[in-house]
C-alpha cells in the first residue's frame, strides 16, 4: 500500500472488527455474517499489521492462515476499511497475535450507522398497539400517539449502533414484532431519554443461560438528528476506550 494512510490513522490500540467474507449468495436477512472484535497490537508497515486474536467468552478464535477478511478500523470520528489476509500467528508477551497483510487500499467507510458499540444499558420496551402500528406505517407516528401507562418489559442492551441494537431479556418477543424501545444515553448536552421504534429481526436463546433471549432489532422511521446523536455517543465512548487502551499499552 503506497498511500501512507495506514500509519497516519491506525495506531496500536485502535479497535478493529474482523468480518467474514460471504461467499454464498441468497442468504436470508436473518443470517448474520460473523464479526470478531479485536484491536491493533502494532503497525509493522503500510501493508502489514499485528492484531490481537479475537476471543468469544474465554475462548481464543484461531483464524486460519491464508484466510481473508474485511477489516473495519474505528477511529475517533470515522471508520476505515480494507481487505486483509492472515499470514502468521504468534505470541508476544503472553498475547496471541495475528499478522495480517492488507491486500486492498484503506478507504473511508461512510456507513457510520453500522458501527456497533458493546455496552450494558437498561431498556424498557413493549410491542406497539394496533393503532400505534398503523400510525407508524403511515409515517404519522408522533409522541402524542404513543399510549402511556402500558406495562414495559425490562431488558439490557448489549450492543448499539445508529441502525439498531441487540438486547437480552428473560422473555422473548415474536419475530417481526415492532417495538417501542425506551432507554437513555449520556450525550454531549446531558442525559437524554430516547423513545424509538424497532423491528425484531432475529431471536435466539443465549448459550448457557436458559430462559434468556437475545433480540436483534432494526430502527424504524428514526429521525436523522436522533441517529446522529446516537452515533456521536458511540464514537465518544469509543474514544474513551481508546484512550484507556493507550494508557495500558
Amino acid at each position: 500500500m503506497a498511500d501512507g494512510i495506514l500509519s497516519k490513522y491506525v495506531i496500536p490500540g485502535s479497535r478493529v472488527d474482523i468480518r467474514e467474507i460471504r461467499k454464498k449468495k441468497g442468504k436470508e436477512d436473518g443470517d448474520e455474517t460473523r464479526i470478531y472484535q479485536s484491536h491493533v497490537y502494532d503497525v509493522l508497515s503500510e501493508d502489514r499489521i499485528e492484531v490481537v486474536m479475537p476471543m468469544e467468552k474465554t475462548k481464543i478464535i484461531l483464524l486460519s492462515i491464508g484466510s481473508e477478511f474485511d477489516l473495519f478500523f474505528y477511529l475517533t470520528d470515522s471508520i476505515y476499511r480494507c481487505r486483509a489476509k492472515v499470514v502468521d500467528r504468534d505470541k508476544k508477551n503472553s498475547t496471541y497475535l495475528l499478522t495480517m497483510d492488507l491486500i486492498s487500499n484503506l478507504r473511508r467507510d461512510q456507513r457510520r450507522e453500522y458501527f456497533r458499540f458493546s455496552c450494558a444499558l437498561e431498556m424498557n420496551s413493549r410491542v406497539l398497539e394496533k393503532d400505534e402500528l398503523q400510525a407508524l406505517e403511515k409515517n404519522e407516528m408522533k409522541e402524542e400517539f404513543i399510549t402511556r401507562r402500558l406495562p414495559l418489559g425490562k431488558s439490557v442492551i448489549v450492543d448499539i449502533s445508529g441502525g439498531g441494537m441487540r438486547f437480552v431479556a428473560d422473555f422473548k418477543y415474536e419475530l417481526g414484532s415492532v417495538l417501542l424501545c425506551k432507554y437513555q444515553l449520556d450525550t454531549e448536552t446531558g442525559t437524554k431519554v430516547y423513545e424509538l421504534f424497532g423491528k425484531v429481526l432475529s431471536i435466539k436463546e443465549v448459550e448457557n443461560r436458559h430462559g434468556v433471549f437475545e433480540h436483534r432489532v432494526q430502527y424504524i422511521n428514526i429521525d436523522k438528528e436522533v441517529r446522529e446523536e446516537i452515533i456521536r455517543f458511540i464514537f465518544g465512548e469509543e474514544r474513551k476506550n481508546l484512550r484507556k487502551k493507550g494508557e495500558n499499552l
